[in-house]
């Protein structure tokens, strides 16, 4: 389980959502012709290469169980996304949006529907696929300096151990003779969640050796069927409080929310709790039955999975359908344009906030 601290950093409230704003300016500014900050970008660029995302594009659930609160701008954007986040000047937005609205509207009827939307919604998906393919490509041969194609336990074990400050030498020699690794009890705990992702992600018949194809797995659970299962079963360990590796939603709101101290927090909790019931009872639960099994759960996170692909686009035509006529015009998209471009204006902390 995650500490409350990091429960309440995923919140959609107004404060953390202006939080997440001004960090993203920080990430994405660009230092002018400073080479020791330039040479520091490459150092961690290659420390995280082989470490699994914390966020996986394109997926409404992370492997700890939280909503992504960036979905709707990801599968909306795909690789533009970034140019929202470090342009916030309007004129430029709405252009960028205007021309998005085209490719959208493939019947050229000035309007947008549910089949239009759910087309794109496959193709940034898709997009967001390829793009890890490709990146993975870069990351197997950090992991690969011999080019035998195959990395072994060990081999990753030192490189991720190297990526937190631990001496690459040493711990390799350590790890060839058997000798005791001093390791803290979080990085332990880390590196025993990456073993078990890594044996999932070890094809049969397993060897702990993954090929460039199990590494992407291993990366990017969400592109294998299996690790999708094993992705459901944590979820399913973490927040299934009475063993019947199912899941109701009293369990599935019941995560630690943080201690509420003032009116603000308060909110916060309701605004999170609010979130995910909406969003249990409306997609997750397929039959409404009121519990989400493991399946129901594996369909929900599959993110190619076209039918939750189109209740995707019909929620997201709802925020905006101000005329109830089940379509977008340009005019509703760029009047909500915050929704789907999580753009750094204040509004759209705002709206962030209002929308739960």
């Amino acid at each position: 389980m995650m500490s409350r601290q990091a429960f309440l950093c995923s919140l959609g409230s107004l404060y953390l959502s202006l939080l997440f704003i001004f960090l993203l300016m920080d990430v994405y500014a660009r230092p002018a012709n400073n080479s020791v900050l330039k040479e520091k970008a490459a150092d961690n660029k290659d420390e995280n290469e082989i470490l699994p995302p914390d966020h996986l594009n394109g997926v409404k659930m992370e492997m700890d169980g939280h909503l992504n609160k960036e979905f709707h701008q990801e599968v909306f954007l795909g690789k533009e996304m970034e140019e929202f986040e470090e342009d916030s000047e309007p004129r430029k937005n709405r252009k960028k949006l205007m021309a998005i609205f085209s490719k959208v509207d493939i019947n050229n009827d000035k309007k947008i529907g549910a089949k239009e939307m759910q087309r794109w919604i496959m193709e940034k998906t898709d997009e967001h696929f390829q793009e890890a393919v490709e990146e993975n490509k870069m990351h197997f041969r950090a992991v690969d300096p011999d080019g035998d194609g195959h990395v072994s336990w060990d081999e990753y074990k030192i490189k991720f151990l190297a990526s937190k400050g631990f001496n690459e030498k040493e711990i390799a020699e350590k790890i060839k003779n058997n000798e005791e690794l001093k390791i803290d009890e979080e990085t332990q705990e880390v590196l025993d969640n990456l073993k078990d992702r890594w044996y999932q992600a070890d094809n049969p018949p397993p060897d702990l050796l993954l090929n460039e194809e199990e590494f992407l797995s291993f990366l990017h659970p969400e592109h294998s069927r299996g690790m999708l299962k094993f992705m459901v079963k944590e979820i399913i360990r973490d927040l299934d409080q009475d063993g019947d590796k199912k899941l109701t939603l009293s369990e599935f709101i019941s995560l630690p929310v943080g201690t509420v101290e003032n009116q603000q927090a308060q909110d916060i909790d309701d605004d999170w709790v609010k979130d995910r019931r909406k969003e249990f009872e409306e997609v997750i639960d397929a039959n409404h039955d009121g519990i989400v099994t493991m399946e129901e759960l594996e369909e929900y996170m599959d993110p190619m999975n076209e039918y939750n692909a189109l209740n995707e686009a019909k929620q997201m035509i709802a925020v905006a359908d101000e005329n109830q006529n089940h379509h977008l015009e340009l005019e509703e998209i760029l009047k909500y344009s915050e929704y789907f471009t999580g753009s750094k204006l204040m509004d759209y902390a705002r709206n962030v906030h209002e929308e739960f």
